[in-house]
């Protein structure tokens, strides 16, 4: 998952500074020695982990740190700070044209996931802006490539202008721009040709490709878990091409984050996009602060109601606050959760946007198995409807053959129908809690999908 080593490093060195109630400047120097070690071994450039290092230090020891009443917690805020001002402080959104249409250039090295990010581009700026998009194949070179936008195209149900490829990809891009403005176009997304390294012809192609477009943005694919040589195709791409921000490809399975945490510094571009998976929705504005708050355990709550705004029916939510207050949540009503839940991607990713989730004891390194979810639906799906709005009646020939229906055990069928029965138990303490006062709350339901 996207910066899991780091995190737990960066999580465990700040929690030892945390709890005391006052700090020396040989704690601040033991504890930033760990950092750096951290930052090192998660791949981020040198020079931007001693750039790093040298500013929190010297804000630490600062008077106001050291005389505070909550000096460590006042060295996280610090240390959250610089991350976000190392990942380019506010997010940096699409800069879109005055006039129509918009005009995005995709660049980068073959393998980088540049064809699948048009697209992934192209849905979130349909889905979130109301954009009408054309897609243009202007990569004339690798096998497959026209097929495989396309194929994208159709998927999404969005037009894609291609000549094939004996047609030279500044030709190409010159009659995408007039097709677009006949049919209305609002936005323009050229997906250029790829390269296994940076050379000359590659640069020059996209040079004359950059001149006759004139884009509104100049996108750099790079693929996160190649760490530093992300960083030096960024840099050697700006600084032969010019780019105007920095899309981070499979950021969900990079462990190290040495990339996201150093181009920023090195080519002085923005990130303005992150992959965090393969499904087409699957791309997100990069907001530094957000992400500075993933890493630091603090989870990222406006990530999260992004989320369910986009995934969750509003309808729903609504019937469901009512059969809350009324205590009449079924099992179908889970169920239904459940697969808006899965919409908002990885259930490890979501539970890491709660805030305090890294605290709570058994879950600060869980690994959530997403496979365990598929088995609960099954179980759900083989009860009759009467089972699921009365749970109570399933004795146990009716799990055995619940079990034998969902290709699962009894054991299973009866640890899904006792955490039910604890979940309704919890809600009945929600529903009370104003009328009680606060209460400490367990979390049952949750401990079946970790491993």
């Amino acid at each position: 998952m996207a910066f899991e080593g780091l995190a737990q490093r960066l999580q465990g060195t700040l929690q030892k500074i945390t709890g005391k109630g006052k700090i020396s400047e040989a704690d601040v120097k033991e504890m930033m020695r760990e950092v750096r070690f951290a930052l090192i071994e998660a791949d981020v450039n040198l020079k931007v982990v001693k750039e790093f290092v040298k500013t929190v230090s010297e804000r630490s020891v600062g008077q106001d740190v050291m005389k505070s009443l909550t000096p460590g917690q006042q060295v996280v805020k610090i240390v959250k700070d610089e991350l976000t001002h190392l990942m380019g402080g506010e997010q940096n959104p699409i800069q879109f044209a005055r006039k129509a249409p918009t005009v995005i250039m995709m660049v980068g090295l073959q393998g980088a996931g540049k064809t699948t990010t048009t697209g992934k581009l192209a849905t979130v700026l349909r889905k979130r802006h109301n954009k009408n998009p054309l897609l243009v194949a202007a990569d004339v070179y690798r096998p497959a490539a026209i097929q495989q936008l396309e194929t994208l195209g159709k998927q999404l149900t969005m037009p894609v202008f291609e000549l094939g490829t004996e047609v030279s990809p500044v030709e190409i891009v010159r009659q995408a721009l007039e097709k677009a403005e006949a049919d209305h176009n609002d936005v323009v997304i050229i997906d250029t040709a790829g390269r296994l390294h940076v050379d000359e012809q590659l640069m020059q192609e996209l040079k004359d490709i950059r001149e006759l477009a004139n884009p509104d943005e100049v996108f750099l694919v790079v693929d996160a878990m190649t760490g530093q040589d992300a960083v030096n195709v960024a840099k050697n791409f700006n600084e032969t091409v010019g780019v105007t921000g920095v899309v981070l490809t499979k950021l969900d399975g990079d462990t190290r984050g040495g990339a996201a945490l150093s181009i920023r510094s090195v080519t002085g571009k923005p990130i303005k996009f992150v992959g965090m998976g393969e499904k087409m929705d699957a791309l997100e504005p990069f907001h530094p602060e957000r992400m500075a708050s993933r890493i630091l355990g603090m989870g990222d709550v406006m990530t999260l109601i992004e989320k369910a705004q986009a995934n969750v029916d509003e309808e729903k939510a609504k019937e469901l606050e009512q059969k809350f207050r009324t205590q009449t949540f079924t099992l179908d009503d889970f169920l239904d959760q459940l697969q808006q839940v899965k919409k908002m991607g990885p259930l490890d990713e979501i539970l890491k946007m709660m805030p305090g989730m890294n605290k709570i004891k058994g879950l600060e390194n869980a690994k959530v198995d997403e496979s365990q979810m598929g088995r609960v639906e099954a179980v759900i799906q083989s009860m009759t409807t009467a089972e699921r709005t009365t749970p109570e009646m399933i004795n146990a020939s009716r799990r055995k053959r619940i079990a034998q229906g969902s290709g699962t055990s009894i054991q299973e069928v009866n640890r899904l129908l006792k955490q039910f029965d604890e979940m309704k138990k919890m809600i009945k303490q929600m529903t009370n809690m104003q009328q009680k006062g606060k209460k400490k709350m367990k979390m049952p339901g949750f401990d079946q999908f970790f491993k």
